[in-house]
């Protein structure tokens, strides 16, 4: 009997990680349209990019959560002074052990968001990251007078 509740208990839980790995990520463009439907097999993604005011290259790191949010978990940065400066973090940034980027941080705050607007400028060159998909460079998919772009979680 103790496994059964114990198995009722975790059920929620294996039924909101298995929703997240059904999720789908959802590029629209600035009229709404769908741009790009990209499976999250692992719950997050990544947006690269170049700073504008660096000209360096900077990452955000956001997870899924269970009712499809969309929430900010880390930054990572060529350059200390992004994460400082531009980001204003709160806590220390700390030299990366792995990954492509020299500086990691938390944001200073919780940014959990239903769905999450892009600039998708020449300039910023953002790139969209997600595990066993091709990079998606989010500037060729808009016009240079309309370069706005949404993300959001669906369902398959």
């Amino acid at each position: 009997m103790g496994l059964a509740v114990l198995g009722l208990l975790l059920l929620p839980l294996a039924a909101s990680a298995a929703g997240r790995q059904d999720a789908v990520l959802v590029v629209r463009g600035p009229d709404r349209t769908v741009l790009a439907r990209l499976p999250l097999a692992t719950g997050g993604f990544t947006l690269r990019y170049r700073n504008s005011v660096y000209r360096s290259t900077a990452e955000e790191h956001y997870a899924v959560g269970p009712e499809g949010s969309i929430e900010l978990r880390s930054l990572a940065a060529d350059e200390l002074a992004v994460l400082e400066e531009y980001y204003a973090i709160d806590e220390p940034a700390h030299a990366s052990t792995s990954g492509a980027r020299a500086w990691t941080a938390e944001p200073a705050r919780p940014v959990v968001l239903a769905s999450l607007t892009v600039a998708a400028t020449d300039l910023g060159r953002r790139t969209l990251l997600i595990d066993g998909q091709p990079a998606l460079e989010l500037w060729h998919l808009v016009r240079d007078e309309s370069p706005s772009v949404y993300l959001v979680v669906a369902g398959r």
